[in-house]
């Protein structure tokens, strides 16, 4: 895939080979003067490209001197100041009205300083002269135009130990002559309760500015991690605060306005979330406390809806940033986190996974959390994605402030993150060390004093801030050391602003200890970088027009921007809109929607200008902004009103308990979904499978278009995973075979024997425990297929897990059909599938095209098996494809002729690019099992690579709940984190090991190339967003093209990852040659945001109908809008080549079972401009079959 970073590649790779070439390569003899030649050419050539983006400016050029300094004493110190170490922000606005933004440095310690802008990147300290000194422990800070006079003031947040007076916060109001008076108390906002930061705006549209503040109280220090009643009723002193203008005066109304729940507030976005016109706002906690999403319920109260609209958010949350990161017209959010990128750091401060913990604090009230940043996906509708490892965000350490902007003005938002903090408390050899002063002999005054001691000789956690580039698809690339931000230290607050008004944005970070950072962007100097500048002209009680939306079109884009202050973290920007055009020369239109609604468009819009907007030339009764779609959704949701009202239903089996180092439980596979006609009604019914303990359920159609259910009520003991339902016995009835699985069992229990159901022919079903051989294997799918065209359909089951001994290989099977009751022949049809792996899915496809129908197996740590049948004998031809070195998580396999070449291409859903963990042929993840400390049970310990060096996966304390005689090869985790992987284990050990790999994560496409070759690609990145399950291959536009419909999501992780959770279900639209775009769920209308695993389509009355199965979830259901033809498959058919009426054809197999635990309805639908369909049995006759949907046999 071509990405931004690729036009950059040739000078990156001489940067890399002469600017950074070792000495030993740089002094082998002379150089030639051809080679000389050649250096003297490249460096010319690459001169321009390797201008960093950014340049930082020494403090004696700009003269900004400021230092947040921090100095410890008896008074001031982490265990009498819980945020000792939270540093301070900053805030940009022109104070002085000459078009040129200043800055205003809060301090801790040390007095806040305010600096007018000279021009040229050169600054004046005016603190003293303007009357701005003061004594506080100042936090955050906003500059706003508190009074509407149009000169900006400075409203300073204030925390830190001592009184009410001592800690009340200070508004500095402007005097409109260089100078100052402060007025907090004048206008009713000198709040003391330890506020870390302030946002303004129109909460009520009433046409003034409100304000909404942030608590971070240091009264409950020992309990912020404590799980306990949560508080929100606003109760808690950590509750966070709105003042109401009333005439210029702020009146606290929290509690009549619904701000009840309490938090460590650390960072606060105001934003129009839900697209309703009325502002919102969003809060990151830190600790354990949820974080908070306050929807404006336009009435003058807002309702905390944060755990519907996210799935989960970060655990210690900092601060925060609300905007169009994709340009698609809906507001994301990137939220910060701790959790380190390289592996030193992670082993370091990242403490050991605790499952019960985790479902104990679910259980009281709190959402889940987990350690990185998060990237909160807008999808429309109100559902977001959580997204920050597929965008390679998640991992930035100890952060501050996260902003976005367009910092190279290329048109995509790009990240900068800061970062480092003053003492490395997060230190866990630390932490257990000051843990044995709470037990120690001693008044609490002398282990505090011991406790001081020893934080004062900890490193600080200083890191490099971070520069993330937007690559335009969903993904951002770490620029940081490229754009030249390359600094370490200890970085707080920061803006993004043009100081010199060129165009471009500069950055501007208050840091702890050392001078404040300011970087001058340079992307001006770069060819097709072109922006404009937009501000607002506002009403009268709001000039800054805050709250403001504009909306910027281009062609296959759209830019939204929202003009709020408060971003980052404690830190304001100033009221002027920043929008990158890159090589754009005109803007089709700007939208621009005023706080109230009222809207005006300029079209044909020039860049490089700095424009002004007047809510005068507003036009209050039109709504401007552009429908994304007038398209009629392809599905509607109709589970209810068919009488699908199903709920799967999961046991509480942990498998943690049993291998605790596991990196996901196979216990929660289900359910499995069967589609047939039960009862020879001529309606197609469906099965879903139960978990065990609880009865699989029938789901049977009436004349009505409507569905009643029945239960299975033999073998509720065993856990269903596949299922299939298929003439057994040649009696022309469906009868149902069950693949019995999971790990809550013993090894080779009988609660995992397979099962097979007798029908009667009237849909009643009996167990017939003679029909089957032992198979006492946890299994995962069964498929069928007549495939050695002896006229009955044989089996293939796939193993999935052996209980308690992950990852080891469970045993598939292969049954051959005879009259009904079935043999195991795997050791002399197929000796090389009798061990295949972990298997997940299975498919029977003739991948040849030589009429014999071959078998796809895969499965997790597999790769893509290929068995070729060779008349009867199924020979593995994996190497001869191209595809050995496809060792995946692979969940499901579909097959469908995606490219009109007459041969059958497959998607496969793989582990996708939104985990903690990444996969190459070079760098694979691995597990390494064996007994290790000799106590009988199988240890999985997974490695990975990190930064090049491969790493255990686990933390310290999870490897030693595993294997205990770990804690005494790595003593300290300062030494756990220092040591890789091939050094944790003596040679002996890693070569005993069984090993199991996995070279790619990414979900697939894999084009059949003829000749039994195939060649792998990605899929787009929006099916890369979780695991991808339940997979269906459809014409759903109706374009003659085949397209793809897929589930996905993992609620079984462990509790370090997460639930790969970001899935909504997804449609790609095929184009005939191979390539698929991604159709956003709300404007397809197939939102599945559950924990989605089996899906099947079947007829009902005319339309297609869509059934999902949610593990521990409702199952839904969704009729396709669109009518189309069908065909239904007889018991023998193959395959069908379909030809349209512009004489281009397509194979479609009829299949028993495809994809992840589903057998959708072997019926073939067709759009009206199908001109032939010819159909082949298994047995290789044809018969042709007339659009109207009647066959005849070929001789005809």
């Amino acid at each position: 895939m071509i990405t931004k970073a690729t036009s950059r590649l040739g000078c990156f790779f001489f940067y890399i080979e002469v600017g950074f070439a070792k000495p030993k390569t740089m002094i082998k003899g002379n150089l030639s003067l051809q080679y000389a030649f050649l250096l003297l050419l490249l460096a010319t050539a690459c001169g321009q490209q390797r201008t960093t983006v950014f340049k930082q400016l020494p403090a004696d050029q700009t003269n900004v001197h400021f230092s947040n300094t921090l100095e410890e004493d008896s008074i001031y110190h982490v265990y009498s100041y819980m945020n000792m170490y939270t540093g301070a922000g900053v805030a940009a606005g022109d104070v002085n009205n000459d078009g040129l933004p200043d800055l205003y440095f809060s301090g801790n310690q040390v007095t806040g300083r305010l600096y007018l802008n000279q021009g040229d990147l050169t600054f004046k300290d005016v603190t003293e002269a303007a009357g701005l000194t003061n004594d506080r422990w100042g936090t955050g800070v906003t500059m706003v135009d508190i009074n509407q006079d149009g000169w900006t003031d400075i409203y300073v947040c204030v925390s830190g130990i001592g009184s009410d007076e001592d800690r009340a916060n200070l508004l500095y109001v402007n005097n409109q002559d260089g100078t100052f008076n402060e007025r907090a108390k004048e206008y009713g906002l000198a709040d003391s309760r330890q506020i870390m930061h302030a946002a303004f705006l129109d909460y009520d549209r009433d046409n003034d500015l409100d304000a909404f503040l942030i608590v971070n109280p240091t009264d409950s220090v020992f309990q912020v991690d404590t799980i306990k009643p949560r508080k929100t009723k606003g109760q808690s002193s950590s509750t966070d605060v709105l003042y109401r203008n009333e005439g210029g005066k702020f009146v606290d109304v929290s509690q009549e306005a619904g701000i009840l729940v309490e938090g460590q507030s650390l960072g606060v976005s105001v934003s129009d979330i839900n697209q309703d016109g009325w502002p919102d706002i969003y809060l990151s906690n830190d600790f354990i406390g949820n974080d908070v999403l306050y929807i404006n319920q336009q009435n003058g109260t807002f309702h905390d809806e944060a755990a519907a609209y996210f799935k989960h958010t970060s655990y210690a949350g900092m601060g925060n940033d609300v905007a169009d990161f994709n340009n698609d017209g809906l507001v994301d959010i990137v939220e910060l986190d701790m959790r380190p990128e390289d592996n030193f750091r992670r082993k370091l401060i990242l403490p050991g996974t605790n499952y019960e913990r985790f479902q104990l604090a679910l259980k009281s009230g709190y959402h889940p959390q987990f350690t990185r940043n998060t990237l909160q996906w807008n999808r429309g509708n109100g559902h977001f994605s959580e997204i920050s490892f597929l965008s390679g965000i998640s991992s930035t350490d100890w952060s501050w402030s996260a902003l976005l902007g367009d910092y190279d003005n290329d048109g995509d938002k790009d990240l900068f993150v800061t970062n480092g903090f003053r003492r490395d408390l997060g230190d866990l050899d630390y932490i257990n060390y000051q843990q044995t002063y709470n037990t120690a002999m001693g008044s609490a005054e002398a282990k505090i004093a011991k406790k001081r001691a020893e934080v004062q000789k900890l490193e600080g956690a200083s890191v490099s801030d971070y520069l993330f580039e937007n690559q335009g698809d969903l993904t951002f690339t770490d620029q940081s050391r490229a754009w030249g931000i390359r600094e370490k230290g200890f970085s707080n607050g920061a803006v993004y602003v043009d100081l010199d008004n060129d165009g471009d944005l500069e950055l501007v970070v208050n840091t702890i200890n050392s001078e404040a950072h300011i970087y001058e962007n340079q992307s001006n100097q770069q060819p097709d970088r072109n922006y404009l500048k937009v501000a607002f002209q506002g009403s009268v009680g709001n000039r800054q027009g805050i709250g403001a939306k504009l909306f910027a079109y281009q062609p296959g884009r759209v830019q939204l921007y929202e003009n709020n202050l408060s971003r980052g973290y404690a830190s304001s920007v100033e009221p002027v809109l920043h929008i990158g055009l890159g090589a754009d020369s005109l803007v089709d239109s700007l939208v621009v929607v005023w706080p109230n609604n009222a809207s005006q468009r300029l079209n044909q819009v020039k860049v490089n200008q700095h424009l002004i907007l007047t809510y005068e030339e507003a036009d209050l009764n039109t709504n401007l902004i552009q429908p994304k779609s007038s398209d009629e959704p392809v599905f509607k949701e109709l589970s209810d009103s068919l009488g699908i009202r199903y709920t799967h239903r999961e046991n509480d089996f942990v498998d943690f308990r049993r291998q605790r180092i596991l990196p996901h439980m196979h216990s929660r596979g289900g359910p499995g979904l069967a589609v047939g006609d039960i009862n020879g009604d001529g309606l197609e019914d469906f099965y879903v499978g139960g978990a065990a303990g609880f009865c699989g359920q029938f789901f049977i159609q009436t004349p009505k278009g409507a569905f009643v259910s029945q239960p299975l009520k033999e073998g509720c003991d065993s856990e269903d995973m596949g299922a299939l339902l298929f003439d057994a016995d040649a009696d022309a009835d469906l009868d149902l075979y069950i693949v019995s699985g999971g790990s809550a069992f013993p090894k080779d229990s009988k609660q995992c024997q397979d099962r097979l159901y007798r029908n009667d022919g009237l849909g009643n079903f009996s167990l017939d425990a003679s029909a089957l051989p032992t198979i006492t294997a946890s299994g995962s799918c069964v498929v069928a297929s007549d495939y050695d065209r002896d006229g009955d359909l044989d089996l293939f089951v796939g193993g999935r897990i052996v209980p308690g001994e992950y990852p080891l290989p469970a045993q598939s099977h292969l049954l051959r059909n005879d009259r009904g009751h079935f043999s195991d022949i795997t050791s002399n049809v197929a000796p090389e599938l009798t061990e295949a792996g972990l298997v997940t899915t299975a498919l029977w496809t003739d991948y040849d095209n030589d009429g014999w129908v071959d078998l796809l197996v895969t499965g997790e740590f597999m790769p893509l098996r290929f068995f070729r049948n060779q008349q009867g004998k199924l020979v593995e031809q994996t190497e001869e494809t191209g595809l050995s070195a496809t060792g995946g998580w692979w969940n499901s396999l579909a097959g469908g002729d995606f490219d009109h070449d007459g041969d059958t291409d497959y998607i496969a859903g793989n582990l996708g690019l939104n985990s903690p963990y990444r996969a190459s042929p070079d760098e694979p993840l691995c597990v390494y099992a064996s007994d290790y400390d000799k106590n009988g049970s199988v240890d999985p310990v997974m490695c990975y690579y990190v930064q090049g060096e491969n790493y255990l996966a686990h933390t310290r304390d999870d490897l030693i709940k595993q294997i205990t005689a770990m804690r005494a090869r790595f003593k300290t985790y300062h030494e756990y984190a220092s040591t890789t992987f091939e050094n944790s284990f003596l040679p002996q050990e890693i070569e005993a090991a069984y090993v199991v790999r996995s070279d790619r994560l990414e979900s697939s496409y894999l084009e059949n190339l003829g000749q039994g070759k195939f060649q792998l690609h990605s899929l787009p990145t929006e099916a890369q967003v979780a695991p991808l399950y339940g997979m269906l291959v459809q014409d759903y536009n109706q374009d003659g093209n085949l397209d793809v419909l897929w589930t996905g999501n993992s609620y079984a992780t462990d509790v370090s990852a997460g639930p790969y959770d970001a899935s909504l279900g997804g449609l790609l639209l095929g184009d005939g040659q191979g390539n698929f775009t991604s159709v956003p769920p709300a404007q397809s209308g197939f939102i599945a945001d559950g924990d989605a695993k089996g899906l099947v389509q079947l007829s009902l009355d005319g339309q297609l109908l869509t059934v999902v199965g949610n593990n521990s979830q409702p199952m839904q259901a969704f009729a396709s809008a669109s009518e189309m033809k069908a065909y239904i498959a007889a018991d023998d058919d193959a395959f069908a080549m379909v030809t349209l009426a512009d004489g281009t054809n397509f194979k479609h197999e009829f299949s028993y079972g495809t994809a992840y635990l589903s057998q959708p309805s072997r019926t073939l639908w067709y759009p009206a401009t199908v001109q032939e369909i010819k159909v082949t049995t298994f047995q290789g006759e044809q018969k042709e079959i007339v659009p109207d949907g009647m066959a005849r046999s070929s001789s005809e």
